[in-house]
């Protein structure tokens, strides 16, 4: 995620030698393969030492050896496919004159090739008939949670208008049918769940925008960025009326602006010509000696906490811009951080394959939990129901941990691709999880799959998927995703509260 990536490669230039050139011409004369080598490596100039030139000759010695080995072997196959083709033809010619066989022996010999061939043949029809029922089974299992998926998940909208790959995106707090996106082409969206209509753009960071956080009551936004700065902004906008026919409007899995060209290269977003461009920020909090990768309010929404790749956390006060404390123990750049919605408690991952937790109910002690488990980067951790704690990681392992035991987790969940930043439903206790290879996937906590997102050449995600948000159930699209392919995409995920009510 680095904001500050090179453009432009290293070119390497050809450092020039002599005009003297090796050649490794043989001449069809020599019958003895080494000492033609030997000849003409005696007798050609070369910069090489004679040491390094006799060592070069004797392994070209022993690829052609090996060479003429492959070639012997070669010729002995095909003297067999020859003859074994020679007694395939003899055999047609007395299967086609069986019935004018003179030959007793012969007759018999062939009567009993003929019932050999009707045996082999029905175990192989057996076989193929058993294995033509298991396959039916299991196909039809695949279509059956497939068009179940396909009914649970639809997807709603695009929100189209990024130039490059979009890191996050979070959904309002405060009563409002917002999300808001964090892009690495330096700016900060603001959305309409119901339009998809861009309603601000924050301009103010001079690097990638990798982080945005919604204050838990007031309309203000904080983002981190590459620049190793995080902005606190201003996120308050004038949402637009809506039309009945609007309001009722639910989702549909087919539209056709979902398709899978690249229309996404030219700046798509719906024009609006009440889009508010926000330029300065009312609070820059600085102190990182390096990216800040995440940022996130603590519950009472008067101080922040920030993740940066400098391998610490920082916790500041909004009202005076200050350093309160610096969050040291990560071996490795931080890749995410995350406060509780109730308590004074802090998540933070790390490539050092750990995530830690940080207590602040004490204004005098902080105490500090180190969870490990995963072998790879820990990606994202997010606080679930409870005292639960959920973490990805780049190990393609999805684990749910108990605050009050942070030894094993009480949950494991293997993937076929790494994960990235997931998001856990407050309401359901669903985790969307978010993949490499495009695939966004729901679990429970208890580690049983219930859905995969749709995705193919008409809609889903092209390119690696980086985030997943939940909003309230009460908006047309409930969970949103975002990637590398410049997209965010609004779904509607339906069945939820059936399943909760089941279990």
């Amino acid at each position: 995620m680095n904001s500050e990536m090179p453009t432009e490669g290293v070119q390497l230039r050809p450092k020039k030698t002599n005009k003297q050139r090796l050649s490794i011409r043989r001449t069809h004369s020599s019958q003895d393969g080494d000492s033609d080598f030997k000849r003409l490596s005696e007798g050609v100039d070369s910069a090489l030492p004679p040491a390094l030139r006799s060592r070069l000759w004797e392994l070209f010695a022993q690829i052609e050896r090996e060479f003429e080995c492959v070639c012997a072997e070669n010729a002995v196959l095909q003297d067999k496919v020859e003859m074994l083709t020679e007694k395939l033809e003899i055999y047609q010619n007395e299967k086609g004159t069986a019935d004018g066989m003179d030959s007793v022996d012969g007759a018999s010999k062939f009567s009993v090739k003929v019932k050999e061939n009707k045996g082999t043949s029905q175990l192989s029809q057996k076989l193929k008939t058993t294995y033509k029922a298991s396959t039916s089974k299991i196909v039809s299992s695949f279509k059956t949670g497939t068009s179940a998926s396909s009914s649970m998940c639809q997807i709603v909208r695009p929100f189209r208008g990024h130039r490059d790959g979009v890191w996050e995106v979070c959904g309002a707090r405060f009563g409002q049918p917002i999300i808001g996106t964090a892009s690495a082409d330096r700016t900060a969206r603001l959305w309409h769940i119901e339009t998809g209509a861009c309603l601000l753009q924050y301009l103010g960071h001079s690097g990638s925008v990798n982080s945005i956080r919604f204050h838990p009551n007031e309309p203000l936004a904080v983002t981190a960025s590459g620049d190793h700065e995080a902005h606190v902004w201003r996120s308050f906008v004038n949402l637009p009326q809506l039309s009945e026919d609007h309001q009722r409007s639910r989702p549909s899995s087919g539209d056709d602006d979902l398709d899978g060209s690249d229309k996404d290269d030219v700046d798509t977003a719906v024009d609006n010509d009440n889009i508010t461009l926000i330029r300065t920020p009312q609070c820059v909090l600085e102190g990182h000696a390096g990216v800040i990768i995440s940022a996130d309010w603590m519950t009472d929404g008067r101080q922040i906490v920030t993740a940066s790749w400098d391998r610490t956390a920082n916790l500041y006060d909004v009202e005076t811009c200050e350093l309160i404390h610096t969050l040291t123990g990560h071996d490795q750049e931080l890749t995410h951080c995350c406060t509780h919605p109730m308590q004074k408690l802090v998540v933070t991952s790390s490539t050092d394959t750990t995530f830690r937790l940080w207590d602040f109910r004490d204004p005098n002690i902080h105490s500090v939990n180190v969870f490990q488990g995963h072998t790879e980067a820990v990606t994202s951790a997010s606080f679930a129901s409870g005292d639960n704690v959920v973490s990805g990681s780049d190990d393609r392992t999805v684990k749910v941990w108990d605050l009050k035991n942070m030894r094993t987790p009480i949950t494991t969940i293997r993937v076929d691709s790494a994960v990235n930043r997931l998001s856990v439903s407050p309401q359901y206790n669903v985790m969307a999880i978010p993949h490499d290879n495009r695939q966004i996937r729901l679990f429970d906590l208890n580690g049983v799959r219930l859905a995969r997102l749709p995705r193919s050449s008409r809609q889903g995600h092209r390119r690696m998927v980086c985030s997943t948000a939940w909003v309230d159930e009460g908006s047309t699209c409930n969970l949103f995703s975002c990637g590398f392919d410049r997209q965010v995409l609004g779904w509607h995920i339906s069945g939820l509260a059936n399943q909760n009510a089941e279990k």
